[in-house]
């Protein structure tokens, strides 16, 4: 399996190779030359654990990594610091079933593909011999940050940075990432939202003169973010372990059809799904849950991209995006691998701040839907859950379930449905809280005062978090990103 960029970039990768890189030199995304199909029998899969289906689908697309070097990334990875067995259970609540994504080490669903990709990346650079050390360079909108620095910290042969947006993320993720331990750590907040980190983030990728900088330091730049194809293949194994999981539990019969709700920003997470749909997994339609920043849910209907928009803070932080990086890898694919087409829509999005896509893409946003819920909605559903099924789940997963209503009322597709829950209801617990009617705001205390009235256990992730001391307090301006991390690696 060979990687190739979005945009041309002329040489093809190796899997190991598009790891290291992060992003291709003409700024596009790698993606796989082809799209393999399933590498076993779902039916004869029943039984198997996480480990055994992730190590078959990543496998399948870094097949220049040995059996024996991808099980020790396997073993590495999913292990004792997920609190769940199974690591991604499966739950029935109301009218869907719930990937609950968020028992790893920071409790979101970040943790599935950042427990993996530092293995991924080390044993990329024992194999290419690369002798410089990798900064991993990141922007974050709440949860990457944490779990990229849970995931890096004290790595040999790295360092990492993150910028996340200050006052953009929630009381409770904004200290999981300040107070995070590690001698090659480092934590920016910026004054900016979290496109204005991501877009500085990938101006400093493209700047020959940080690149010079960095080499006389031994230094080489790669990713933690989606944008980074080892972080993107190993969500596809989850899609296909829960379908599994379904099968299991007698909620399917093989090659029944599903349906599949991401609570979408960077477009990432539902673009692992959409992988998985053209493996083969019976995917029948991809439904996109967007919050008020819903510019995805009017691409999806109009095939116009437009973020010449109202930025707005909610109540789901993690989703308050208006460039959603991964769409670029989808619009490769529906335009027939057309990277001068893509160059042509990514020039209007840095030009023009929109696109609009020829009717040959739009044709393919056929297999998605799209919907958007606004914080008044979300609040009620999380409510109306709880009340009606006492499960709880936080912001961006009551986003997807709301979208999810309006989508069955509206098509009347009874298609049994798995939802993405995407974070434990604890990382946004003075929202839960105030939606379910507890009477507290603050973070940390909202965190005792919903284990109080719901009995559900607060996760390790969460544990002391407010008595740990603030490690990382600067704040910088959206513009001093190139410096700061100049300064870091100095």
């Amino acid at each position: 399996m060979k990687f190739r960029s979005t945009r041309g970039y002329e040489r093809e990768m190796t899997g190991a190779e598009a790891v290291i890189q992060g992003i291709a030199p003409d700024r596009g995304l790698f993606v796989p030359t082809e799209i393999p199909e399933m590498p076993f029998d779902i039916a004869e899969m029943q039984g198997k654990s996480y480990q055994e289906v992730a190590k078959a689908i990543i496998g399948l697309f870094f097949d220049d990594y040995t059996e024996e070097e991808m099980q020790r990334c396997i073993d590495g990875a999913y292990d004792g610091k997920f609190e769940a067995e199974e690591i991604v259970p499966v739950v029935k609540a109301g009218d869907a079933w719930f990937l609950e994504l968020y028992h790893g080490k920071t409790a979101a669903f970040k943790d599935m593909a950042l427990s993996i990709l530092p293995y991924l990346l080390t044993t990329a650079m024992k194999k290419q011999q690369e002798d410089k050390k990798i900064c991993i360079l990141t922007a974050t909108s709440g949860d990457t940050g944490k779990a990229a620095l849970e995931g890096f910290a004290d790595v040999e042969g790295t360092e990492i940075i993150v910028f996340f947006p200050n006052h953009g993320v929630s009381q409770i993720q904004q200290k999981q990432m300040t107070s995070q331990e590690g001698s090659n750590v480092h934590v920016f907040a910026i004054e900016g939202n979290f496109d204005d980190a991501q877009t500085g983030v990938k101006n400093i990728f493209q700047d020959e003169s940080v690149h010079e900088a960095l080499l006389k330091e031994g230094v080489k730049l790669s990713s933690a973010n989606s944008i980074n194809i080892g972080r993107l293949v190993p969500q596809i194994a989850y899609y296909v372990y829960s379908y599994i999981k379904l099968l299991e539990q007698g909620a399917l019969k093989c090659g029944d059809p599903v349906n599949v709700v991401v609570p979408t920003g960077n477009f990432g997470n539902i673009l692992a799904a959409y992988y998985a749909k053209r493996m083969g997994l019976p995917v029948k339609k991809l439904i996109c849950a967007s919050n008020r920043n819903n510019v995805l849910t009017d691409f999806l209907r109009t095939g116009v991209y437009d973020t010449n928009r109202a930025f707005y803070q909610t109540n789901s932080p993690s989703m308050d995006i208006l460039v959603s990086s991964n769409l670029e890898r989808l619009l490769y694919h529906l335009s027939g691998e057309d990277a001068g087409e893509i160059r042509r829509l990514m020039a209007d999005l840095d030009e023009k701040g929109r696109y609009e896509v020829p009717d040959s893409i739009r044709a393919g946003l056929s297999a998605f839907s799209a919907g958007f819920a606004d914080v008044e909605e979300t609040d009620q559903t999380i409510g109306a859950m709880y009340r009606e099924n006492h499960y709880l789940f936080d912001t961006h997963t009551a986003v997807a379930y709301k979208v999810y209503e309006d989508y069955r009322r509206s098509t009347g597709d009874e298609t049994p449905t798995l939802i993405a829950s995407t974070a434990s209801a604890y990382k946004f617990a003075s929202s839960v809280a105030e939606s379910l009617g507890v009477p507290e705001t603050d973070g940390f205390r909202a965190i005792d005062a919903v284990h109080e009235y719901t009995g559900v256990p607060v996760p390790r992730a969460m544990s002391g978090l407010e008595e740990k001391p603030v490690l990382h307090d600067q704040v910088i301006d959206r513009t001093e990103m190139k410096e700061a991390v100049l300064r870091a690696l100095s």
